[in-house]
């Protein structure tokens, strides 16, 4: 078969064609003039980015009539074989069918035998990281001290998955995705050569399918001027290629920056009918919201979109009115949105809701503006509204979730009673502050030694009241705690009576407050939550940030 695909018949045959891969390039040119080549070179990166190539120049450099030589001439015998695939000195292995130990060990036994005709023995392993263990290990050997006419060169997409062992014995290079304009350039030029016509929105296309990949992109120009009949248009790509057309998705994104859910929906449709896969149309929408919110942030960042310039100018007018927020609002529930539209069996009502999501809740508005408008309010809100207000509910009505639970009131603080007894003792009690402070601390040390769980429980508890044998003792905490409490108040009053050498009684008291006056607490609490619920400053807020009341918290 005569025909020779893209990727063959463009592919470099010198280090000066490698696009976008000076890195590699000049390192190796540089190594090759010093006569400083290792023995053993790694070349990993995606695919289709010139590994293998790189590989090819290399041999035909090292084994080239003229070199060693950075530019080898492509016309002796050796440059000749290497180019055509078929050199006697140059081996070409397939990791992937050739990965067993046996194969590597007649690959050392091969070793030994001097080239045939060039100066090097040179072995090309292409996915090198499908070797076996076995079969790394039966390499390292060789691999760290080989003969001095074998050169080693291994190629990789997935350096990850190589022994560190091997590694270590090798010289890595790292191949990088190449540019979109990049590929456009050379696609061009593949284009003028061959007689094609084809216009750049065409090219662009094709250049983002291949994903940063020069022989994707080579192989895919192949399909399109194979099944094309006539002239070529951005329609005919994207249905042969089944990739979105970049102008469905500028007209979407215009269509959601004006709020026109009549518009989207429309696109949406048109895709599906025109039989474009909607999942990959979802994940051409998602990175291209993406590459908007990117541009939008500033000329700095215009550099990461990776898009032709034409399309950046035409991104650029769109997103120049669109406040960043909202643009973070729509790509977060695109974002979020991923999981549902790639499992669903109907992509196509799962992205319409996406949409119908997106315009019920209104664009997210920048800080700035909500702080003025929270500002007005203040301004605006009638000052006699704000009078009438108690003191204890003004600026404490929103309160979140995870807000501190309100203080205990003074009297029902819980000091240690040992500690400040004194200043609940009654003035008309006929035992003295210091009396009392010390039968309690007494009664603590006791139960502490023979009940400490009993003496737990006390720590939460004070003397607030003691005449005669008669003691009234609050309990702070739960009902348990007071349940504990009084079924060991026997026990109490017997170590009361033991400490103070005369009989003791003990009342209990819950909080110390009564009933009445916690029912009057709780009223007047509710009273305050109602009048800070009503106030006009919290219901304008309420609507203006589109929110809810989660706590009301009165001080």
């Amino acid at each position: 078969m005569s025909y020779l695909v893209f990727a063959r018949k463009f592919r470099p045959q010198s280090f000066d064609q490698v696009m976008q891969q000076e890195h590699v390039t000049r390192t190796l040119t540089n190594a090759i003039t010093a006569g400083r080549v290792p023995h053993a070179i790694l070349f990993t990166g995606p695919r289709g980015t010139g590994k293998t190539t790189v590989a090819r120049i290399l041999a035909k450099a090292m084994n080239c009539v003229q070199g060693p030589t950075p530019n080898p001439c492509n016309v002796c015998r050796s440059c000749q074989e290497i180019t055509s695939g078929h050199a006697a000195d140059v081996f070409e292995i397939d990791g992937a069918s050739n990965n067993s130990v046996d194969q590597v060990r007649e690959l050392r036994e091969n070793l030994k035998y001097l080239p045939s005709h060039g100066r090097y023995k040179i072995y090309i392993i292409d996915e090198v990281h499908m070797l076996s263990t076995a079969a790394f290990n039966a390499l390292l050997k060789t691999l760290e001290e080989p003969p001095a006419h074998v050169l080693f060169i291994f190629a990789t997409t997935e350096v990850h998955k190589i022994p560190v062992t091997i590694l270590s014995r090798c010289q890595r290079h790292d191949l990088r995705r190449i540019d979109t304009a990049a590929i456009v350039a050379q696609m061009r030029q593949v284009c003028d050569q061959e007689e094609v016509k084809i216009d750049a929105e065409s090219l662009a296309l094709i250049a983002t399918e291949a994903g940063g990949s020069m022989r994707d992109a080579l192989s895919l120009l192949d399909h399109v001027l194979a099944c094309a009949q006539g002239g070529i248009t951005v329609e005919l790509v994207a249905e042969l290629l089944g990739a979105a057309e970049r102008k469905h998705l500028l007209d979407l994104s215009a269509a959601v920056f004006s709020r026109d859910i009549q518009k989207v929906l429309e696109i949406i449709d048109h895709v599906w009918r025109h039989g474009l896969e909607l999942k990959r149309f979802y994940t051409d929408l998602l990175a291209h919201f993406h590459q908007l919110a990117m541009i939008n942030l500033g000329d700095k960042l215009v550099r990461l979109v990776d898009r032709p310039e034409h399309e950046i100018r035409q991104m650029k007018a769109q997103v120049r009115e669109v406040p960043a927020s909202f643009l973070l609002q729509v790509l977060d529930l695109l974002f979020q949105a991923e999981p549902s539209i790639k499992l669903s069996s109907q992509p196509k009502l799962a992205l319409e809701m996406v949409f119908f999501k997106l315009f019920q809740a209104p664009p997210v508005l920048p800080i700035e503006t909500l702080i003025e408008r929270l500002d007005q309010l203040r301004i605006s809100a009638p000052q006699t509204e704000s009078a009438s207000l108690p003191p204890s509910s003004r600026g404490h009505a929103l309160e979140p979730s995870q807000a501190a639970p309100a203080p205990l009131p003074r009297e029902a603080a819980s000091p240690h009673p040992a500690e400040e007894v004194k200043s609940v003792i009654s003035s008309h009690s006929d035992e003295t502050p210091a009396d009392v402070a010390a039968l309690w601390a007494q009664m603590m040390q006791k139960v502490g030694e023979q009940r400490p769980s009993l003496a737990a429980f006390l720590n939460k508890c004070r003397i607030i009241f003691m005449e005669g044998d008669q003691a009234t003792l609050e309990v702070n905490g739960n009902e348990f705690t007071y349940k504990s409490i009084q079924k060991n108040l026997s026990y109490l009053e017997e170590i009361g009576g033991q400490c103070a050498a005369r009989s003791v009684k003990f009342k209990l008291t819950a909080n110390g407050i009564d009933a009445g006056e916690k029912q009057k607490e709780r009223q007047t609490t509710d009273r305050l939550k109602q009048e800070a619920l009503g106030h006009p400053l919290v219901m304008a807020s309420l609507e203006l940030f589109n929110g809810k009341i989660v706590e009301v918290k009165v001080q």
